[in-house]
């Protein structure tokens, strides 16, 4: 099938299932995306500046451009997409035009209800796309900001872990320091401090990497006041590195985390928030769950799931409630949403 007609397909299902056609802004001001989205961002963008000396860049993402309408004109909450994206990927010979084909449902009113409409209109379009065998991995980042909320350990490693769940390599380092029981230095720590003080003279409502000078100084001062010896490291990590080995079918999910719960002395309620996972039950597929999957996009913070049809990832989303902040909405907005890959079908 051509790439057009197969928009067309995926369209109809998106238009069946009640979503409406968004047109987010091609341009975009690139200093507003890289004060939201931090510096990493600015490497990936394509920008240029105006005859007024503004720099702009092409939209590097559907979500975020779509994120950023909502926000400033208001539009439909449940919207479909379907558009070019522009974004360097650092890998040499890979075209830095995606064409993406998504769906969002933006100020989301009943969490589990709106991740399993997604999830069931994502897999409708897939199914009316591809006949192989379709397959559904699913992780869920609210499990392990969960697990390690309930451990003992002191609040700067809390804080360090669930931030940088989402890069593995950094994630991994952070794991073999706390086992080893090695912290941050001295020199470190009073450069921490020394700026501590610094932003504190600044204007707290100011963004930096998408966070406020307030929810930057906040994390500051639980690092600056938490205790400096902690002995727990090695049987931590090993309950932290068990939880991730978690791999198994929906249907055995609440025995596996029940087990894992026992086997590690905590409570059977630390995983309770569970109903957009197990509400996937109503899916007419099977469906598998990871504990340590669907980490590597910073803006997740939920229920993430791919889709795939043989060995190519098709289609992949998740829950994200704390981009609309970072945009620049005044607090939290619920929002979800997934894109089906075109290139891989």
């Amino acid at each position: 099938m051509k790439s057009k007609k197969l928009s067309e397909i995926i369209i109809k299902t998106f238009k069946k299932n009640g979503f409406v056609l968004s047109e987010p802004d091609v341009l975009l001001d690139s200093d507003y995306i890289i004060e939201r989205s931090g510096e990493k961002f600015r490497s990936s963008i394509l920008t240029f500046d105006r005859d007024d000396g503004k720099s702009m860049c092409l939209r590097p993402d559907l979500t975020v451009a779509s994120c950023i309408s909502f926000l400033q004109n208001k539009s439909s909450s449940k919207i479909y997409y379907s558009g070019q994206a522009y974004r360097r990927s650092g890998t040499k010979g890979v075209n830095f035009i995606s064409n993406q084909l998504g769906i969002e449902i933006l100020g989301s009113k009943n969490k589990t209800q709106d991740d399993y409409k997604v999830i069931s209109t994502i897999l409708s379009s897939a199914k009316n796309i591809k006949k192989k065998k379709i397959q559904i991995k699913v992780g869920d980042i609210n499990l392990f900001k969960s697990l390690i909320n309930a451990l003992d350990m002191p609040e700067r490693w809390k804080l360090r872990l669930i931030r940088h769940f989402w890069r593995p390599s950094y994630f991994e380092e952070l794991l073999k320091r706390l086992e080893k029981n090695t912290d941050i230095n001295a020199v470190s720590f009073d450069a921490d401090k020394k700026r501590f003080y610094e932003m504190k003279k600044l204007s707290q409502d100011k963004l930096v990497a998408g966070r406020s000078i307030s929810e930057i100084l906040k994390r500051f001062d639980k690092k600056i006041r938490d205790p400096r010896s902690f002995t727990d490291g090695k049987k931590i990590v090993k309950i932290i590195t068990s939880f991730l080995k978690i791999n198994c079918k929906l249907s055995e999910l609440d025995e596996k985390l029940l087990d894992f719960a026992k086997k590690n002395d905590l409570k059977n309620n630390i995983f309770k928030d569970l109903k957009s996972i197990l509400n996937l039950k109503k899916l007419n597929q099977d469906v598998n769950f990871i504990t340590n999957f669907g980490r590597d996009v910073e803006y997740y913070t939920g229920i993430v799931f791919e889709i795939f049809s043989g060995k190519r990832e098709i289609a992949r989303g998740g829950r994200y409630d704390d981009l609309l902040k970072s945009l620049g909405a005044k607090k939290n907005i619920p929002a979800v949403g997934a894109a089906i890959n075109l290139k891989n079908i």
